[in-house]
Order: C-alpha cells, then structure tokens, then sequence
C-alpha cells in the first residue's frame, strides 16, 4: 500500500475502494474484501483505543483510558490546556507537555480531522460500576475466567487501573496460576495478594469460561 502510494498516513486507509485493493499484486477478491470489512469495523472503536492507536509519545493503553475518561470525547481533548492535563492523576508533566505538543500539531490534527471525516467514529463508554474506584490493580499468572484483555477491561469497566507493576501504591495483586516474579515484589513491598476466587466475590462474580490448557498457555501475563 505505501510503495504503490495508496497510504501515507494512517488516515489513508479509510479513503481505500475494493478496486484499488485489488489492482495490487497477490491481491485476491477475497483479501480486498477482508481488509475493507477489518477497516469498515474499527470505524467503532472505544475512545481510549482511538487515543492509545494515535501513538501519542508516552501515553499508553492505561493513559489513554484515564484521559477518555476525563474528558469523554477527542474535541473536549484537543481543547485541554498543559495545567489542567498535569492535574490529572497518573499523568505527569513530561507525558501533559507530551499530549499538549501532540494536539497542537496542524500535521496530527488533519490526520485526525480526516479519520473522523471518513466516518470514524470514536465512542467513549462510562465506567459501568465504582467497585473498584481508585484502586490500581496488578495481575499476574493465568487466570480461568478472563482473558488478558478481558481482566484489563472487567478492571477499567468497574473504576479500577489495570497497573503493569508492583509498587507501594498498589491496592492489590490478583494472582492466578504460574504468578511471575510480580509475586514476590508484592510480599517484599507488604501488597495484598488475592486469588481469582477472591476478586469474583470482590466484584460481584462473573461468568465461569473454561479455558483449554493450549489458551491457557497464551494468555499468561
């Protein structure tokens, strides 16, 4: 696509035709269509995932999620000021200065400009519940009823901070089986551990999923 011209940008992909697709070499019917079908899809994303895709320098999954939550749309976003972005919690002055630069850009604002033009359409979903408001959570091991993913949103989905690391201000490791060594920075530190048993009754319980041992292997953390 980029040496044929057809992608510049990442917001070239919603400008893309089947035609084109298919006039490219080892191109079939069949691809040009999966591919139209993948882009016509993420069209309807999360806001966190729209601003975590951005790339904007040190902001990740995690900070995406805080700042879609803070500000609940990518307009109310592109008017933030640097002190309003530094008071918000987890995020610090390099990565506000970083956020501020990124939508003060006229190169990243017409990219943007030209996804929502093309019919992206960003959503921001409330957090479902407060049970686990404030709390920044680790997890580790493999867990029997979530997936990476799924544990990552049942934490953000319930007000709580899916943290990738142990420190004195973690509320709580949920550990599941084969815990690495995330395990034992929480016992040195005095962190409170729990098992997934534990976190179900925590939030309220969830629906049990078997997973086969291959799955299982896959998904640990």
């Amino acid at each position: 696509l980029v040496d044929n011209s057809l992608v510049e940008d990442f917001s070239d992909f919603y400008k893309l035709d089947k035609s084109q697709l298919m006039g490219l070499e080892r191109m079939g019917e069949k691809s040009a269509s999966n591919i139209m079908h993948s882009i016509e899809q993420s069209k309807n994303r999360p806001l966190w995932r729209f601003l975590n895709a951005l790339g904007i320098p040190h902001v990740g999954a995690q900070n995406a999620r805080i700042l879609a939550d803070r500000f609940g749309s990518v307009d109310a976003l592109k008017k933030a000021e640097k002190e309003e972005l530094e008071a918000i919690d987890q995020i610090g002055p390099k990565m506000a200065e970083s956020i501020n630069e990124y939508f003060r850009s006229d190169k990243k604002l017409k990219v943007i400009d030209e996804l929502l033009t093309n019919g992206v359409q960003p959503k921001h979903k409330e957090t479902k519940s407060d049970k686990l408001a404030g709390k920044s959570i680790v997890v580790t091991g493999t867990l029997e009823t979530f997936s990476r993913d799924e544990i990552k949103e049942t934490i953000a989905n319930l007000g709580g901070t899916a943290s990738s690391g142990v420190s004195k201000n973690t509320d709580f490791v949920l550990a599941g089986e084969n815990p690495g060594s995330k395990i034992n920075k929480a016992k040195e530190l005095g962190v409170k551990i729990i098992d997934e048993e534990e976190f179900l009754k925590l939030i309220g319980g969830s629906p049990k999923k078997e997973l086969k041992e291959d799955e299982k292997k896959r998904l640990l953390f």
